[in-house]
């Protein structure tokens, strides 16, 4: 006999999916950010929301969140994802050239607008330690909605997206020692230096030993799962290594987030990098989308109702404060004054770690129940206006194209004006010889990780992943390529190979192996621009070989085999192939 259901357990997943379902594609139709319909459909389904009347009409309980706080808490792994996904796209070669920004901006930002929200506060009434308090949380930002703004724009790489990044990378690594001196100021230690000592020192003993742990453990990890050569446990290792390092991070006092970062970080520069930024991807964007939904969830419109003039007011004047401040600053800086104006207004909202210390406070008595409660929702209302900040950011910052020269510009991303190599057996290493002695630049995947291990072994460019999949593909840089030649033995991967390539790039030079004419025939209708059966080539090779011992002379012997050749493409590449050789040539005279 089966157990009893718990509808209760299931519905709030429900009415996520649900969620997902309709904001995404309704939204995107629309031409809005997806990620404001999250936060309204949030609202709706929250306790002020459509919860707000299930006591006269009762049938709305079934369209209510019924355990914000358990969405709360899973959403927070939406903010730990993507800050893995932004570590492994950065390296530490990266980060070192971004030192100045990160600590230079960075920690002016934190500075200026704390102490300029704390005189804020202080002159509207706040003791000084409330007001200090108020200012920490409130100079934060959003590093979940201002990243995924600025992907989506396209905006990560610019100038201003460079100091946004930056900046909130800073204020990620600000938090901690916030929070330490939060709490040793409620129990009134704060003024020992002994005692701050002593609770800073697990923080760095944790964060040292996450990159120790990182840089000794996470590639044997993953080269041992990857030659048992099951998808489903690679992906369990990935999931272990986020939710790994987040938990290391958490116990020595900093934020998961920050721990998930390093481990991204400490993976960019492996063989690793593309096939787990493929796995993790769906991962952080329903975790996101959760995390969004919970903020509308928790927004409280009875403080609203209430203090209409103070939530407001705080929620302008604080969108206004760090707008003006973090330009400025970013103008003292060297940006140009368009980059500088979209990073103050990507920055001028209040952030998710504003709760984390405002909720802290509370807990401690350090900041009125009544002035928190308003803070909290003047931060979540200016959250909801954030997309669209970063949205008039973006179109201001479009106004200026950075120069090639600029400092930390980010490298051309793996697949600039290279070739693409799917497989590096036997056949593969020799086109990537033959592409070295042209000069040609190339980059190589391949799923056998005893394959992979020798290559980079070799100081060669071969990353571990299945080629197969069009997310790896467009992770590998494949709108950018200028070929891809598919080396794989397996008739049906260089099938799936040849369709995923040409579905995202129509006018990609598309070389594949073949096993056989017949086979050659399927790649072409798959839209191959060449298709090299072995059968074929050896027998000529054979030919060839045969005609010359016997006496043939060497030039009449090239000829004719190159004609034979001829023979067989034309035969093979029939006109009504989908991509083959001719139709590609038709297309470029049209």
């Amino acid at each position: 006999m089966a157990a009893p259901v718990h509808t209760d357990s299931y519905k709030d997943v429900v009415l996520f999916l649900a969620t997902a379902g309709v904001v995404v594609p309704l939204f995107k139709r629309l031409k809005l950010s997806p990620i404001l319909g999250f936060m309204l459909a949030g609202v709706a389904l929250g306790p002020s929301g459509l919860g707000a009347f299930t006591g006269t009409v009762p049938w709305l309980a079934y369209l209510t969140v019924s355990r914000p706080g358990e969405i709360a808490e899973i959403a927070e792994l939406g903010v730990v994802f993507l800050l893995f996904m932004i570590g492994l796209e950065l390296s530490w070669e990266r980060l070192r050239l971004m030192r100045r920004l990160v600590f230079g901006l960075g920690g002016a930002q934190v500075l200026t607008c704390l102490g300029l929200a704390a005189a804020a506060a202080y002159a509207l009434g706040a003791s000084w330690p409330a007001a200090l308090v108020l200012g920490a949380a409130l100079a934060l930002s959003s590093t979940a909605l201002v990243m995924p703004a600025l992907v989506e724009q396209r905006r990560q790489h610019g100038e201003g997206g460079r100091a946004i990044f930056a900046v909130l990378l800073f204020q990620d690594l600000a938090v901690a020692p916030m929070l330490v001196t939060l709490s040793l100021a409620s129990s009134g230690a704060a003024t020992d230096v002994r005692h701050l000592l002593l609770a800073f020192a697990p923080s760095a003993v944790g964060l040292a030993a996450l990159v120790a742990i990182g840089r000794l453990a996470l590639r044997p990890l993953l080269k041992s799962v990857a030659r048992a050569k099951s998808s489903e446990l690679f992906m369990a290792a990935c999931l272990l290594v986020v939710i790994g390092a987040g938990l290391i991070s958490a116990i020595s006092g900093l934020s998961m987030a920050l721990g998930a970062f390093v481990a991204g970080l400490l993976l960019a520069e492996t063989e690793f990098r593309h096939e787990v930024e493929v796995i993790i991807e769906p991962f952080k964007g329903l975790l996101l989308g959760l995390f969004f939904v919970s903020l509308g969830i928790n927004l409280d419109l009875g403080v609203l109702a209430r203090q209409p003039a103070l939530v407001l007011g705080a929620a302008a004047g604080l969108i206004a404060l760090k707008a003006v401040a973090v330009t400025g600053l970013a103008r003292l800086f060297g940006l140009k004054t368009p980059a500088a104006l979209e990073t103050g207004l990507a920055l001028a909202a209040g952030g998710e770690f504003a709760f984390v210390i405002l909720n802290q406070a509370l807990g401690a008595g350090v900041v009125p129940a009544g002035l928190g409660a308003a803070m909290l929702v003047a931060a979540t209302l200016t959250m909801f206006v954030s997309p669209v900040l970063t949205a008039l950011g973006a179109r201001l910052g479009a106004t200026h194209r950075p120069a090639a020269s600029e400092a930390a510009a980010p490298p051309a991303p793996d697949g600039a004006a290279r070739v693409l190599i799917v497989g590096f057996g036997r056949v593969g290493r020799l086109v990537a010889e033959m592409l070295d002695r042209h000069e040609i630049p190339w980059l190589a995947v391949e799923r056998d990780m005893r394959l992979v291990d020798g290559a980079r072994h070799d100081g060669r460019d071969v990353y571990f992943g299945d080629a197969s999949r069009p997310e790896l593909l467009h992770k590998l840089g494949l709108e950018q390529a200028r070929a891809l030649v598919c080396t794989m033995d397996a008739p049906e991967v260089a099938e799936a190979v040849t369709a995923a390539a040409r579905g995202l790039r129509p006018d990609l030079t598309l070389v594949v192996r073949a096993r056989d004419a017949r086979h050659a025939r399927r790649l072409y209708d798959l839209g191959a621009t060449d298709a090299v059966p072995e059968t074929v080539e050896a027998s000529l090779q054979l030919s060839e070989a045969t005609l010359v011992d016997i006496g043939v002379p060497m030039g009449l012997v090239i000829a004719s085999i190159h004609e034979k050749r001829d023979e067989f493409r034309k035969a093979l590449n029939r006109p009504e192939a989908l991509g083959g050789r001719r139709k590609l040539r038709d297309a470029g005279k049209g």
